[in-house]
């Protein structure tokens, strides 16, 4: 069976920095000699500032000998998504997460926009689920969320009629293709970005107005869950399933191209219970998205983030379903590519030399680092499971979905699992999900990860797979 996958080591340039490297090391030793004698001539009161600069120069000199291996070996994977046509009968269940924590600072039509995204990879939407994330545990969120499920029963099929490759965010696409070409635009087009705009303006307007209209709230009973009792640090468990994607049944009674599941999740919140920013989320949206369809592949993604290539899922898949060492991955990391940075980039959140080499070095040694954001995980990597050589892939990991349940009793099952006290006195937060405890968490699981014995890819392609804003000074 022909590979999905192919690595090639980097061997471009690799003479000029052994060059370089040569001129580091030796400033490096000619520094070490002139502390080293001017500690030992004792030149009075400057001794102790001499021996301070002497353990920082110390310091700094260790993490640039030991970050040498990854830059002598800097790799580059290619992938063969085509070849997975051939295996389409295996191809396994993928539930994509996106957390949002404050209306305010991430606005919820933003928050759509990364949604809609994700709803929109080419891949069959009976075996993809989206999960969002609410820790501000807003019913403006919510709302957003409901009007972006009915708002995608137009654009799924306009992004499939057209062939939409990137990007499938309608914020970022509208923009992309409106700007000069306003005389040579289709009806379809004019008619699904009215669609948005009146979306996007009705959501604006209950967020303006601070209040949803009751004939709103009447049209859904999930509003039923918020009062004047709930605040964002005080509120219940909120799982609402808003389009259940598990069979055509639905689909076919709308008339509409089948969907994929989309779920709304905010965890319970009590004071005096900790809540563990992302981390907890992240965790609470791995029991809960275990109960309603448990997909072998978990999607992780920053509510600033788009998806940019519609085919990311399959080059994802080309690692984790590679016949040979596909099963010893745990996790396969996008970089993150920023659309808004500065043209000088003053502050470098392009990270060009993190992404191109550090992270490239580290993935050729299968010790990518996770960096909490376009990451895709094998669900059993997350949930405790170590890894055994004899372990084989299994894309029936999914079967045990809750096909014989209503969405309503797959909500009650879900919101025991996301209460703030469920993971009392287990082992979640230490040996199973996202780690506590570390001012980064979602960050250092991939060290936890590593741990159990499983591999990690970087993965780089020629196309950002993935787009977000870049933090602001």
């Amino acid at each position: 069976m022909q590979p999905l996958f192919e690595t090639r080591e980097c061997r471009k340039g690799r003479v000029a920095y052994s060059l370089f490297a040569g001129t580091i090391m030796a400033a490096i030793c000619a520094i070490w000699l002139y502390r080293i004698q001017e500690l030992m001539s004792g030149q009075g009161g400057r001794s102790w500032a001499c021996i301070g600069m002497f353990m920082a120069e110390l310091w700094f000199s260790f993490y640039w000998i030991i970050s040498q291996p990854v830059r002598f070996k800097v790799c580059r994977h290619s992938t063969f998504k085509e070849r997975l046509l051939t295996r389409e009968d295996k191809l396994p269940g993928v539930d994509i997460f996106v957390c949002t924590a404050d209306p305010v600072m991430e606005p919820p039509i933003m928050v759509i926009n990364t949604v809609l995204s994700a709803m929109s990879f080419n891949y069959p939407p009976d075996k993809l689920s989206v999960y969002l994330s609410d820790d501000g545990g807003s019913q403006f969120t919510f709302y957003a969320l409901l009007e972006a499920s009915n708002f995608s029963k137009h654009c799924l099929p306009f992004c499939n009629k057209f062939i939409v490759d990137q990007p499938r965010n309608p914020e970022a696409y509208f923009a992309q293709v409106i700007n000069g070409n306003a005389d040579h635009l289709s009806q379809e087009l004019l008619d699904i970005k009215k669609k948005y705009e009146d979306m996007k303006n009705r959501i604006e307007s209950a967020i303006t107005k601070g209040s949803i209209s009751k004939e709103i709230r009447d049209e859904h009973d999930g509003f039923s869950e918020w009062n004047d009792q709930v605040t964002k640090q005080n509120h219940q468990s909120i799982v609402q399933i808003i389009i259940d994607g598990r069979g055509t049944n639905a689909a076919e009674k709308e008339g509409c191209d089948q969907l994929p599941t989309l779920v709304y999740m905010a965890r319970e919140k009590r004071p005096g219970w900790p809540h563990n920013f992302k981390a907890g989320a992240m965790n609470s949206l791995i029991r809960v998205s275990s109960e309603i369809d448990n997909g072998s592949i978990i999607l992780n993604l920053d509510c600033d983030m788009f998806a940019n290539n519609a085919d990311s899922i399959q080059e994802a898949l080309c690692f984790f379903m590679h016949e040979k060492s596909g099963h010893e991955i745990a996790f396969v990391q996008h970089p993150q590519i920023f659309y808004n940075t500065t043209p000088n980039d003053l502050y470098s959140n392009n990270m060009h030399v993190i992404v191109q080499v550090e992270f490239a070095g580290t993935g050729s040694y299968d010790a990518a680092m996770y960096c909490g954001t376009n990451c895709f995980h094998r669900r059993e990597s997350l949930s405790g499971r170590k890894y055994l050589k004899d372990y084989r892939w299994n894309s029936d990991i999914e079967a045990k979905k809750k096909a014989g349940k209503t969405s309503q009793e797959l909500e009650e099952a879900s919101k025991v699992l996301a209460n703030c006290s469920y993971e009392k006195d287990t082992q979640w937060g230490t040996q199973m999900g996202l780690i506590y405890g570390f001012a980064v968490e979602d960050v250092v699981t991939g060290l936890t990860i590593q741990c159990r014995g499983w591999k990690s890819v970087f993965y780089n392609p020629k196309r950002a797979a993935f787009l977000g804003m870049a933090p602001t000074t």
